[in-house]
């Protein structure tokens, strides 16, 4: 069974159905974030208490999910007007899971990380993607190689492109760029930019997720929408971004999108010392991108150059005053 695309023929369509196999996130879009189709079956097979057999071997075909056996669940109940309800015979409840590891044989995106206070720049680790000639490594265009890119295009038959992607030390056909870009008195911006290095295919639809303690405090953000994801207690530390309709909500083959957002200090965590600034986790269209080490994070500048400065600075002070009060006795 496969979702028919939409505009299907009106006599082969229910409710909620014909997204084309495409599902959004509930968050971003809850109407396009279900699909259902109906099926009339004749000489159903029954067990030994004469109800329906559930259904077994259940699969939806889609790589790295993994579905559980049918169990029973109570009956469904759907609205049909105002007044009245239809509930149906039986309902099976299959669960199917994802795991990253079973979808691909290595990581699809990175992080990279910069400063106003350092210099350093943290890009992705190296062959964070898989190494150029490693099995599962995607295709890799440098310079004018167009040939790559003709012969990766889709066929006529609509057959999803191949994947081929700007030759970096990352390998990654997504990079999220995290830039801590300024600091005010009871806030800081953060700068976030999304880049699709492949040079074939368009992301539809895309999304982001966070990990930081700072989400809570999230108090303007630009060009982006943002949704908290995991809200429990006085726990608020996991956003998901997405683009504006008819904006950004296409991350465009060999393109970025940014944006950039204020955030509250908060007195009793907030610092910029050990890295406590970068996100904790981050996700592109559900897959976790590479992080770099903690230990290459950019630090705050030298403490020792910071009380050098400072005895500078009280030095000058001092010995302008001085030089105040002589100019006032010569006077």
């Amino acid at each position: 069974m496969a979702d028919l695309l939409p505009g299907a023929p009106y006599n082969r369509q229910s409710a909620n159905c014909c997204r084309g196999g495409v599902l959004s996130s509930v968050t971003q879009n809850n109407r396009t974030a279900t699909s259902q189709f109906e099926m009339y079956i004749v000489n159903f097979a029954l067990d030994e208490h004469g109800d329906p057999k559930m259904p077994t071997t259940f699969s939806i075909g889609v790589p790295g999910y993994t579905c559980s056996n049918a169990t029973n669940v109570p009956a469904t109940r759907s609205k049909v007007d105002e007044q009245r309800h239809v509930q149906v015979l039986r309902t099976w409840q299959i669960i199917c899971s994802y795991s990253q590891f079973r979808d691909a044989p290595s990581p699809s995106c990175c992080v990279s990380l910069t400063t106003f206070y350092n210099n350093t720049i943290v890009g992705c680790p190296r062959d964070s993607c898989g190494g150029a000639n490693s099995p599962s490594a995607h295709q890799c265009l440098s310079g004018g190689e167009q040939s790559k890119v003709l012969a990766a295009l889709p066929d006529a038959d609509g057959a999803p492109p191949v994947p081929v992607i700007r030759c970096t030390e990352h390998m990654c056909p997504i990079r999220v760029h995290w830039h801590v870009k300024q600091s005010y008195r009871g806030y800081w911006r953060v700068k976030t930019t999304v880049t699709n290095y492949d040079v074939v295919s368009n992301y539809t639809d895309w999304n982001l997720v966070v990990q930081h303690p700072n989400l809570r405090s999230l108090t303007q953000l630009f060009s982006f929408n943002y949704q908290p994801l995991i809200q429990y207690g006085t726990i608020n530390d996991t956003g998901v971004f997405w683009g504006i309709k008819n904006y950004n909500e296409m991350l465009l083959r060999d393109g970025n999108v940014q944006t950039e957002m204020i955030l509250e200090k908060d007195p009793s965590d907030f610092t910029f010392s050990g890295g406590w600034a970068f996100p904790r986790r981050v996700y592109f269209n559900g897959h976790e991108c590479v992080m770099p080490p903690p230990d290459q994070y950019p630090s705050l500048p030298n403490a020792a150059w910071d009380v050098r400065v400072s005895a500078v600075q009280r030095w000058l002070v001092a010995g302008s005053c001085l030089l105040s009060l002589s100019m006032l006795f010569l006077v």
